[in-house]
């Protein structure tokens, strides 16, 4: 679906990535882990659009995405749930819902879509009229990724979705990625969570300053000693 070749980002001179190659297949749940200024996050930005590659190659479906505006990308079938949640705090739960739809044209349509949204996640729907700001941490998650689901995106893109929350929401969160994944979503997921990730990944590359160091499925990798050592702990290791 998605097929970057030797990618080369630079800001102001500095290579962010240096020449990474990953493919995206259909249907698959592909995670990006490293750690903080890895290059991950600038990864998606490219996919965007959001910053221009020096040189490389950026492919969906066929089509070149360097030569597709970022405001397009919806349309195209993309959607990406950006790090921080970014939900419009003073606007109800439901119409946070319904901005997720604004490039859809079957509205008739738009019910049957917050229902699965309502149905993937409960506690949305127990609070329809409720101040998104006023959400906590893991229901302002369970937000952001139901107003990308609301595009009816053939790719949905999560940028480190579990960051700053507890491990049970964590847990939960995963489960649902999974099962959207199951319904024939394709999911590309950045993380810091190389143990969650990993878990519910088919195909996994890890990133070390801007470079695809390894790459194999989820299982290979968790269960790779090197791996264990550098991004799942000590405890993991033993």
């Amino acid at each position: 679906m998605i097929k970057i070749e030797d990618l080369v980002v630079a800001y102001g001179g500095i290579e962010a990535l240096k020449g990474i190659s990953l493919d995206v297949p259909s249907g698959k749940i592909v995670t990006l882990v490293g750690a903080n200024g890895a290059g991950k996050s600038t990864t998606l930005k490219s996919i965007v659009g959001l910053v221009k590659p020096k040189s490389g190659s950026i492919t969906y479906e066929g089509k070149d995405l360097t030569k597709i505006k970022t405001e397009s990308m919806v349309k195209n079938g993309i959607a990406l749930v950006p790090e921080g949640r970014r939900v419009f705090g003073d606007l109800t739960v439901l119409e946070n819902l319904k901005i997720g739809a604004y490039s859809r044209k079957d509205y008739r349509n738009l019910q049957e879509e917050l229902e699965k949204v309502y149905s993937l996640f409960p506690r949305l729907k127990e609070r329809t009229w409720q101040l998104a700001g006023t959400l906590s941490g893991g229901e302002q998650q369970m937000l952001a990724i139901g107003r990308a689901l609301m595009s009816k995106p053939k790719l949905i893109m999560m940028d480190e979705p579990s960051l700053g929350l507890a491990p049970i929401i964590v847990k939960e969160l995963f489960g649902i990625i999974k099962k959207i994944n199951k319904e024939g979503m394709t999911v590309l997921l950045i993380e810091q969570n190389a143990n969650a990730a990993l878990k519910i990944a088919d195909i996994g590359y890890i990133m070390e300053t801007g470079r695809i160091t390894m790459s194999g499925s989820g299982a290979e990798l968790i269960n790779n000693e090197d791996i264990k050592k550098a991004y799942l702990g000590e405890s993991a290791a033993k």
